[in-house]
């Protein structure tokens, strides 16, 4: 097969979105819906928090000067490489203590579907609806001379590591860190008390949850979500698709204890 794919040009790769609550979204539309992270732009008065970081396919400081003006500490909710490939472009990256390896020595990335696992690309072919999972992990390029094939994650050790009840302070933003495990032993969100606005990352989005792959568990995914229930969230930012409230995500924890919860 081909590994040079005939694709289109995007050259802005990322595709933003200002928020009135304070908050910028960005995301990868040339990354196929299945790897498309979401990132999270957190503005604090006297610093701001990058949540995530994207696959690092094409430079994400570089695409929005004004944005990064003053850079952001980074912040990893996990470590799959679709949430911290662009980690490395930050002086300042946080996660939780039990991700710190993950950041340190990167998993092996890669754009081209036949050099996934049997069971990522099963995954991959049920969120289509041809049920056939695409020869590329993307439908655009960034520049017209991008390989593909070259495409690797670097290593991004961690500046700080974080336990669960640890505060992160922007100012006027204060966000509790989260040890919510399950998709990995370190998946963390993080809560803002004073607006009810919970961070995610991939323990609950719109769409199947991951809770089988190898470095996942399945009882500590219960226990995380039951946790999530206890807190009095307004609105979910999550690692993938959509934005939504408190009441929604009640209803997504229940759909999911009542398959995995004995």
């Amino acid at each position: 097969m081909n590994t040079q794919p005939d694709l289109p040009i995007r050259p802005d790769w990322f595709a933003r979105t200002d928020l009135p609550e304070g908050i910028t979204h960005l995301v990868e539309p040339g990354v196929n819906p299945f790897l498309r992270a979401n990132l999270w732009f957190i503005h604090g008065s006297d610093s701001s928090l990058l949540v995530d970081t994207g696959m690092g396919i094409s430079p994400l400081k570089a695409s929005f000067p004004d944005l990064f003006e003053r850079e952001p500490i980074a912040y990893i909710s996990h470590g799959h490489y679709d949430h911290t490939g662009g980690a490395h472009e930050f002086s300042e990256v946080w996660t939780h203590v039990h991700e710190e390896p993950a950041l340190s020595v990167p998993e092996e990335a890669t754009l081209i579907t036949s050099e996934l696992s049997p069971s990522f690309t099963e995954a991959l072919a049920a969120d289509t609806e041809s049920g056939i999972a695409p020869d590329f992990l993307v439908d655009a390029l960034p520049f017209a001379d991008y390989e593909v094939a070259a495409f690797h994650t670097t290593p991004a050790p961690p500046t700080r590591v974080f336990n669960d009840g640890d505060r992160i302070d922007l100012g006027d933003r204060s966000l509790r860190v989260l040890h919510i495990p399950g998709h990995t032993p370190g998946s963390s969100a993080l809560f803002d008390a004073d607006t009810g606005a919970l961070f995610t990352g991939d323990m609950v989005y719109e769409g199947e949850l991951l809770d089988e792959l190898p470095e996942s568990n399945i009882d500590d995914y219960v226990a995380s979500m039951r946790r999530l229930m206890t807190f009095p969230v307004t609105k979910v930012y999550p690692g993938h698709e959509e934005t939504f409230d408190g009441e929604r995500l009640l209803q997504l924890i229940d759909d999911y204890l009542s398959v995995r919860a004995n």
